[in-house]
């Protein structure tokens, strides 16, 4: 008779190589090094998580997984986004701190991967929110959060308590930590249960219960430049035998490796790189319209084909926000916010909002005769949710080769070309104002990113802009 909730030596002892796990272990090897950020810091960064699922495969090498995770990062006074993480802090200081939390799940079963699992009804990633509590000493760091489903996926409730202590030497950082998650039995059974509609001679019915989960593991970091961090996560779990005994599970323990590198561009409340004392509070506005192009972004549109698509016929509206972080002689980084309007009715996907996060590298054009500023261009790069799926994007994931997949959350990027206003017009209003396109793009990154819904294609809209600076 098996005892329920009870950790095995077993499940331990399977632990053993640089892999990826997909339940509790994955949450703290997901800690991006963003901790001594101060309010108002906005980052971009870039990771590869790999290593073994406890699914049944094949062989090792089928097990082995890779992914790309695009890292967006922002600590605010109350807003905070930290790459799989983010939230609101409800009470924040150097000791003690109360959020609203959310993360995703990176854990799921294909049916396709195994013809074992040929039947199951596929199990997905998902994004669970709820509170997170932590409290910071000299000891060390405790944290205790509970999340639940808010995709209707499993349904399910989690808690996990970890203790971390860090150890700083220059610009290393080494931190390792233990932790304990109990899963309640929707969130266990919907991972490694077979219910009756699934089950067959060598798949029977099973339910796993609850679960407990044991980790540990180390993070580190290596703080290269004022701006630059690399950093480096491992972890391992193992669960008790109610979760190893499900007909699902080939692994008893898995381990997880998590690798990549942020690059921090400023501070939004308190600028610390502004070189004209001038600039500092610099913030602008920008509206924009324009329609669906029949190109890409990258290859097509920014050489010259501003064709409209021929799949789709439809037209975007938008407003953004931009906040000087960082200025230069030849380039300025911005922390920029956008609400796009979708108009989709003729289309039959109605009308509706997409929102972007973004940092964009703004460059200049002198005259080299003058040194006048002739022109401006620009790249941004960070993530857009939208809430419902463009229909360019559906239609195109249709299409031959296309992986299928569409997403809400996907990845942003921007290009954008203008002229100064007070170059042809001295009215006031117009003398730090801008005209010109700018290309609005989202994408999956190639389909390499589980956290973008694995979407290998994307849309374009190519759109006339007016930008003022205040």
């Amino acid at each position: 008779m098996r005892t329920k909730n009870r950790l095995s030596i077993q499940s331990l002892i399977g632990v053993a190589a640089c892999l990826l796990g997909g339940t509790s272990a994955a949450q703290e090897v997901a800690e991006i090094p963003f901790f001594h950020a101060p309010p108002g810091t906005a980052a971009l960064g870039g990771g590869i998580r790999f290593g073994q699922s406890p699914y049944l495969a094949t062989d090792n090498e089928d097990q082995r997984l890779l992914d790309l995770v695009p890292l967006y990062l922002y600590e605010g006074k109350w807003l905070f986004a930290h790459g799989t993480a983010g939230g609101i802090h409800l009470f924040n200081n150097d000791k003690f701190q109360v959020d609203l939390y959310t993360r995703y799940r990176f854990q799921k079963l294909d049916p396709d991967s195994h013809v074992f699992y040929e039947g199951l009804e596929e199990r997905k990633q998902s994004l669970d929110a709820g509170i997170q509590v932590g409290l910071t000493r000299s000891w060390g760091e405790l944290k205790l959060n509970w999340v639940t489903d808010t995709l209707d996926r499993h349904n399910g409730e989690e808690v996990r308590a970890s203790y971390r202590y860090r150890f700083e030497s220059g610009p290393w950082s080494f931190s390792p930590y233990v932790s304990w998650t109990w899963q309640d039995e929707n969130l266990t059974d919907y991972y490694f249960g077979v219910s009756e509609a699934e089950a067959r001679a060598d798949r029977p019915v099973y339910s796993a219960g609850e679960s407990q989960w044991l980790g540990f593991g180390m993070n580190t970091a290596w703080q290269l430049t004022n701006r630059i961090v690399l950093f480096g996560n491992i972890g391992f779990a193992g669960t008790d035998t109610e979760v190893v005994n499900s007909p699902l599970v080939e692994e008893a323990g898995f381990s997880q490796v998590f690798v990549g590198g942020t690059y921090n561009f400023g501070n939004a409340l308190k600028p610390e790189y502004i070189i004209d004392d001038e600039r500092h509070g610099e913030w602008s506005w920008r509206v924009n319209y324009g329609y669906q192009a029949d190109g890409n972004i990258v290859s097509e549109i920014d050489q010259g084909d501003f064709s409209k698509s021929s799949l789709v016929e439809t037209n975007i509206a938008g407003i953004t926000l931009s906040k000087l972080l960082t200025d230069g002689p030849r380039v300025d980084f911005l922390g920029r916010v956008a609400a796009f309007r979708h108009l989709e009715s003729d289309e039959g996907n109605g009308k509706f909002w997409s929102y972007a996060a973004y940092i964009m590298v703004m460059g200049k054009g002198y005259s080299p005769w003058s040194k006048e500023e002739w022109f401006r261009w620009g790249f941004g790069f960070g993530m857009s949710y939208a809430e419902t799926v463009p229909i360019a994007e559906q239609r195109k994931q249709t299409g031959t080769g296309a992986s299928g997949n569409t997403s809400h959350f996907i990845n942003y990027l921007e290009m954008t070309l203008d002229f100064p206003l007070r170059r042809i017009s001295k009215s006031k209003w117009l003398q730090q104002c801008y005209a010109g396109l700018t290309i609005v793009h989202r994408s999956g990154i190639f389909g390499t990113s589980d956290i973008l819904g694995d979407v290998a294609g994307g849309a374009d809209w190519l759109t006339a802009h007016l930008e003022c600076t205040r």
